[in-house]
């Protein structure tokens, strides 16, 4: 890549898997001021990173796309814009790089297929050993009414 400096090659297209790769023209970056203390710096420097990244129109597929909706939650926009928002560190590239490796990390959980749940059939003994014991509950309650009245 001739022209590109070695520092802005990172930004060029994340790679999240060998096969899957974000292009750097589906994220939108915005640099925000901090809040919170930091004396004179905070108040001129948009060191904050806000991270953009529209859902339904990425090149990921469907089914990673429904999980990551599905997993982002609050940070998901009505439109379908997830939103990552890093300001913990004092810098444009640390926060930029932090609000990244969020967004990577995110499409790497929304990229695992979760188990699908097989339901289990109840033990014969295990069902008998809880009607015994509803019974023997039910027997005590009885016993305690019936000893109640008489008096």
């Amino acid at each position: 890549m001739e022209g590109i400096s070695e520092k802005d090659q990172l930004y060029v297209a994340m790679q999240i898997t060998d096969a899957i790769t974000v292009p750097d023209s589906e994220v939108e970056e915005r640099f925000v001021r901090a809040s919170g203390p930091g004396g004179q710096n905070v108040n001129k420097v948009a060191t904050a990173v806000q991270l953009r990244f529209d859902v339904d129109r990425s090149s990921l597929p469907e089914e990673v796309r429904t999980r990551l909706t599905a997993i982002a939650g609050s940070r998901m926009t009505t439109e379908g814009v997830l939103v990552i928002d890093a300001r913990e560190h004092r810098t444009q590239a640390q926060n930029r790089e932090a609000a990244r490796a969020r967004l990577i990390a995110l499409i790497q959980q929304a990229l695992k297929r979760p188990k699908k749940r097989r339901p289990t059939k109840m033990s014969r003994a295990a069902r008998d050993k809880r009607l015994k014991s509803k019974k023997k509950r039910g027997e005590l309650k009885a016993a305690r009414s019936n000893s109640g009245g008489d008096e």
